[in-house]
């Protein structure tokens, strides 16, 4: 498959040398890394000024979908790390909605996280995109529903594009934004799977369409604080499940909100609403690979054969655990991330896959806004690929699902 790596001329850079791309375009798929306020020698441009940053992400953004030959309009989702508080979140994406335009209505994840990789940053941007290899954009539809609390601008509650779907944040944030059981994780996450069911089957899909989830929620970075939200989200799918990643974070934008989660899904309804096969699948889970604690239905990775555009591959977030979930190298980031990366390259070889077919990877790891921290782990995950290598994104966070975990590191790959 030909691929297009984007680095626009005068586009920021990091202040090591990476393989690292700011875009990638395989078949139908564009993904873009984070997109920070950085200038070219990775130095923070306007300091602790969100405005002013969402300013330049969103122009960082743009560059690389015109370097890519696709549109703003082609965007089906967006996900926005930022440090801030709801009043903020909602003034972020009023003003990308303003950047990208009105006729930008993509599926949104917002993630607010105490500290980004470089003091000063308040927002790292990403983008994904869809479009045919001709001039014409592939058809879609953007779903919003009554029963979700309205989105600010022109974003959607999921977008269904190509056959897939992508969702916003779905919650237990009731229509009128309100929070319902403020403060109570399980009875949130169950009303969150509720609301999920309903943006899936709007898009024409259910549970066991799901590619991959992503989940965060309010913790304190131990077992016993992810294991009931788990028990209930792990209810709705059966064996074998999508890729999943779960992330804990200090608190979420509203208060009294303790846990969201995102899908990427496969519709089963064609663009008329008619009923399709769904294209077939392949999951993974290599032997002696590691284990949560407590029996789940996902898979490390599965395989969607598409017959035009691509076929796409999702890992769930890989981590330095055995198969009785034990934690090696306990606190040591530059083993743990070794070791994450070499299970990502046996999940994708059992998929037929090898580390030159990924085109994105996200990064959660374990620090604060230090360049010592985020190092640590981006030039061993950076030396993992060949030159040009994937778009990427690297997160902080305080701490991960178990303690003594530095590192949680997905990817998203495309093959022939």
């Amino acid at each position: 498959m030909s691929r297009r790596y984007s680095w626009p001329d005068g586009h920021w850079g990091w202040p090591i040398a990476l393989t690292h791309k700011h875009g990638v375009r395989a078949g139908h798929f564009v993904f873009t890394g984070g997109q920070a306020a950085l200038d070219q020698d990775g130095r923070v441009l306007h300091p602790d000024d969100l405005d002013q940053q969402v300013d330049c992400v969103a122009h960082y953004l743009l560059a690389i979908l015109h370097d890519l030959e696709v549109e703003a309009a082609d965007l089906v989702r967006l996900v926005v790390y930022f440090v801030g508080d709801g009043d903020d979140e909602a003034r972020m994406l009023g003003l990308l909605h303003e950047k990208l335009g009105p006729t930008v209505c993509p599926a949104v994840n917002t993630i607010p996280v105490p500290a980004l990789c470089y003091p000063g940053m308040r927002i790292e941007l990403e983008g994904v995109a869809l479009r045919t290899d001709t001039e014409n954009p592939l058809s879609r539809r953007n779903i919003h529903l009554d029963t979700l609390p309205a989105l600010p601008g022109g974003y959607a509650h999921a977008v269904v594009c190509g056959g897939l779907v992508f969702t916003s944040d779905v919650s237990a944030i009731t229509p009128g934004g309100d929070v319902a059981h403020p403060g109570d994780i399980t009875r949130q996450t169950e009303r969150m799977m509720q609301q999920l069911s309903c943006v899936l089957d709007a898009a024409g899909a259910g549970f066991d369409d799901c590619l991959k989830l992503n989940t965060f929620y309010v913790g304190d970075g131990t077992a016993d604080n992810w294991a009931k939200p788990a028990l209930i989200r792990q209810a709705c799918f059966t064996d074998p499940g999508p890729a999943a990643t779960g992330i804990t974070l200090p608190a979420l934008a509203h208060p009294d909100l303790m846990t969201k989660i995102a899908a990427t899904a496969v519709s089963r309804r064609d663009a008329n609403g008619v009923e399709i096969a769904a294209p077939p699948r392949r999951f993974s889970w290599p032997d002696g690979h590691w284990d949560w604690t407590t029996t789940l239905p996902y898979k490390h990775g599965n395989r969607l054969d598409r017959n035009t555009g691509g076929h796409l591959i999702h890992l769930g977030g890989q981590v330095s655990l055995d198969s009785a979930a034990r934690v090696i190298d306990p606190d040591d980031t530059v083993a743990q991330t070794r070791r994450a990366l070499a299970y990502i390259e046996t999940v994708l070889a059992d998929l037929g896959a090898s580390m030159d077919d990924v085109v994105k990877v996200t990064t959660f790891y374990r620090g604060d806004a230090s360049a010592e921290a985020l190092h640590d782990n981006l030039n061993i995950r950076s030396r993992a690929f060949t030159e040009p290598g994937p778009a990427t994104s690297g997160i902080p966070v305080p701490c991960l699902v178990y303690e003594h975990m530095c590192i949680e590191i997905e990817v998203i790959a495309v093959l022939d």
